[in-house]
């Protein structure tokens, strides 16, 4: 058997993206109990994409906490700016670390579920520290 080559690679990639974007397909998944890998894969997306609507107001807290505890003088940056920095640096971080986390399975029909598992397994991580942060007194 001949090895699909990158285009082929990227070709399977970007169908199984297609098929996990939010939409006609979405209501068809049985996240539950998926079956097939495109629906493994279906599901981790969907998780995936809630875990970022979490962290999306989970942030939105913690800026207004920065806000509100804002002190700082010409020569240090302000809390806001501090915590928009951390989150600026962190997202490549997370997205760095799933890909290296997915070649687990490099070329692998699971390798975008991987992927999708892990981008919401740090995201939910982030997500917390991000509310104990906002929830401080």
């Amino acid at each position: 058997l001949k090895t699909p080559g990158k285009a082929a690679s990227t070709a399977v990639l970007v169908a199984v993206a297609a098929y996990c974007v939010p939409g006609a397909h979405a209501q068809a998944l049985d996240c539950t109990n998926p079956v097939t890998q495109v629906e493994m894969t279906g599901c981790a997306s969907l998780a995936f994409e809630a875990a970022d609507g979490d962290l999306n107001l989970a942030y939105g807290i913690a800026m207004d906490q920065a806000r509100r505890r804002d002190g700082a003088t010409p020569q240090e940056p302000s809390n806001a700016a501090l915590m928009r920095d951390a989150q600026r640096k962190w997202i490549p971080f997370r997205d760095a670390a799933c890909s290296a986390e997915s070649t687990l399975a490099r070329g692998g029909s699971m390798q975008s579920q991987l992927f999708l598992i892990c981008m919401e397994r740090l995201t939910r991580a982030r997500t917390e520290d991000l509310r104990l942060y906002g929830e401080a007194n």
